[in-house]
């Protein structure tokens, strides 16, 4: 069975820092693109971060540059998401997804992604 499964959320105080984790199963992550998205209450899903297959490229929707920093170990089949300086309007669930189809990394930014997480609960709050 493929399957994304996410983990590493909780409740975190203003400032604090998580790092959140994607496993594969079923599928090798090395030939896809890997995305993390996040969707607050009562607010659309957004993209959030996305790694290129080969590592050499990364994107950060605005909110989170300087902040946060996606990587992938092929070797795990796992990706990473390292939230630092985070803020209450973070909080949100968070998935991961992956696309290995032409154009990937492209299609991440856009969240056109075959596989995705059933996500985790990050909350922000002193």
């Amino acid at each position: 069975q493929l399957q994304l499964v996410e983990s590493g959320g909780g409740l975190v105080q203003p400032g604090g820092s998580l790092r959140l984790s994607c496993a594969a199963s079923g599928f090798t992550l090395d030939d896809h693109a890997i995305g993390w998205f996040r969707q607050a209450p009562g607010k659309a899903r957004e993209g959030v971060s996305c790694i290129s297959r080969n590592r050499a490229t990364a994107y950060y929707t605005n909110s989170v540059k300087g902040r946060f920093i996606i990587t992938r170990d092929n070797s795990k089949n796992t990706a990473y998401l390292q939230m630092n300086s985070l803020k209450p309007e973070d909080t949100a669930v968070y998935y991961c997804a992956a696309e290995g189809g032409p154009n990937s990394f492209t299609r991440c930014i856009g969240g056109d992604m075959d596989y995705w997480g059933k996500g985790t609960l990050v909350t922000v709050s002193s």
